[in-house]
């Protein structure tokens, strides 16, 4: 009998929660039971659309409940959910609905006049139009649920295709990593081992909706009956206000949006008192931005989670106790969460002992499939039996996994390696600082130099040499910036809010070759 499908959660928490309003989107309310009358509509409408059950189907748009809705419709088996970063160029979203063979797109009016710019070159049959505006489109989405009857679909088998997410793209061509039911609820099963969702739960969902970062909070609070309420792109003080408006009790965030919430001039932590969980993860978290939440919230369930797309998410965690307790495994990403297996592998493949940097590579269920049409990439990436993540890192005496930077962002210098992460939370100490990146550039001396750049406070000031004399006090000397950029605009960040680093490395690098890009 098969047990790992969606069915086998939302379902049951429907049922017992039919009457009670779950969803909050605005204006918008609505029911557990209304909920899954409207996914069961959509399931319905799909196939009207050309779209069946291996089919894939495009989501770009804002969060919010419609999207949840194209998530839930897909994972009872009705099709195969391409959701799209909202900050892809025209010739990125081109290569991805071309790829991937997508005939049916939804987007909001803010998306919808971006994929009519591009329809007509990847074969897009039909736009479908979520909520009101004056966009581009051939079917309204609430018009396509009026006119389809309510039906649940079978339920899939657990090795079907449920979510071809595409990496962001921000390393090169991005790649389609298909995920099967199976691995998307193996992962949730682990996450809901160490991240307790219940039916007094309120979950914000603040980050993209596109991102792997929100499954657990798409899949596992609504499958718990917690309650969901949307906030369609993040803003501080608009965050603050619906954590008031709604008593939120848990949220994910990525450390760029708590450095946001935390200098807000309108935040003061009583504004989030009813916040019993906060999950932090897909970029580090600068050691000082740590201290401050911490600081600010000494009696919060802080959670790290370190994971991948190809992992529908989740492989490790660091938990509230480790948080409280502080000391050196702050600096960790945690353990690994059950059914997940580590090790550090060196270039050839070699398992590295406890201590030693290398490659961090994996084990478990919750993997993707392939890479979608790229059966080299999928060998190179699983070689050796295992997922090669392409994160540098290493493992303590206790199983505690640190992180020391993307094999990518490594800094070669003066045949040193140098790990970004590590200089940007030096200078991320200081005071004046609100932002930093840390990249390699071209030197004729060094072959690469450690290059800082930041993003000062409002109101701040600080020089080039303070800031090499800040860091110089937590790091040795090889590793020091050999030049400071100070910029008062914020850094590009990704539709992730990862910061673009590629982008950052770019005018250094023009027409010359870099070994890792």
């Amino acid at each position: 009998m098969k047990e790992l499908v969606y069915h086998r959660l939302l379902l049951p928490a429907v049922e017992r929660n039919a009457d009670r309003q779950g969803f909050f989107d605005g204006d918008y309310r609505a029911t557990f039971g209304e909920h899954l009358d409207r996914v069961a509509r959509l399931a319905t409408g799909l196939p009207g659309l050309g779209v069946g059950r291996g089919d894939r189907f495009a989501v770009m748009a804002l969060n919010g409940h419609e999207f949840l809705e194209c998530y839930h419709a897909a994972f009872l088996g009705a099709g195969v959910i391409n959701p799209l970063n909202l900050r892809l160029a025209p010739k990125e979203l081109e290569y991805i609905l071309g790829d991937s063979g997508t005939k049916v797109c939804f987007a909001d009016r803010f998306f919808a006049p971006v994929i009519d710019k591009v329809r007509a070159a990847v074969g897009i049959d039909q736009v479908v139009m979520i909520g009101e505006g004056d966009a581009p489109h051939d079917v309204g989405y609430e018009d396509l649920l009026a006119s389809a009857t309510p039906e649940i679909p079978d339920e899939p088998k657990e090795d079907d295709p449920a979510i071809l997410m595409y990496t962001g793209g921000t390393t090169g061509l991005p790649k389609g990593v298909l995920l099967d039911h199976r691995a998307e609820m193996l992962n949730l099963y682990h996450v809901l081992q160490v991240w307790r969702f219940g039916a007094d739960d309120v979950f914000l969902h603040q980050t993209p909706m596109f991102h792997a970062a929100s499954m657990g909070g798409m899949l596992g609070v609504p499958g718990q009956g917690g309650t969901s309420v949307f906030l369609p792109l993040f803003d501080a003080a608009r965050a603050l206000e619906l954590s008031e408006q709604y008593s939120v009790t848990q949220t994910v965030m990525v450390p760029t949006m708590i450095g946001m919430l935390l200098n807000h001039p309108e935040f003061r932590p009583e504004r989030l008192a009813s916040l019993r969980a906060l999950t932090y993860g897909a970029s580090p978290m600068p050691g000082a931005l740590l201290e401050r939440l911490l600081s600010a919230f000494p009696e919060l369930d802080v959670f790290q989670g370190y994971g991948m797309t190809e992992s529908s998410a989740v492989l490790t965690a660091l938990g509230p106790e480790e948080h409280r307790a502080g000391g050196p495994r702050l600096r960790s990403a945690g353990l690994p969460l059950p059914g997940v297996v580590l090790s550090i592998q060196d270039i050839d493949g070699a398992v590295l002992a406890q201590g030693e940097t290398g490659e961090v590579c994996a084990r478990a269920g919750n993997f993707m499939r392939e890479y979608w049409k790229k059966p080299e990439a999928t060998a190179d990436a699983f070689r050796g039996g295992w997922y090669h993540s392409g994160d540098a890192g290493y493992l303590d005496p206790d199983g505690y996994l640190f992180l020391v930077d993307r094999v990518k962002d490594m800094i070669v210098t003066g045949g040193e390696n140098v790990y970004s992460v590590e200089v940007e939370n030096a200078i991320a100490s200081h005071p004046a600082v609100e932002q930093v990146a840390v990249i390699g550039i071209p030197s004729e001396k060094w072959g690469e130099a450690v290059h800082a750049i930041i993003v000062i406070r409002e109101g701040a000031a600080v020089t080039e040499t303070e800031i090499i004399d800040h860091a110089r006090e937590w790091i040795a000397g090889f590793k020091l910036p050999k030049s400071v950029e100070i910029r008062t605009e914020p850094l590009p960040l990704s539709g992730a809010m990862k910061v673009l680093k590629r982008e950052l490395r770019a005018p250094y690098w023009a027409g010359r070759d870099r070994a890792v890009n």
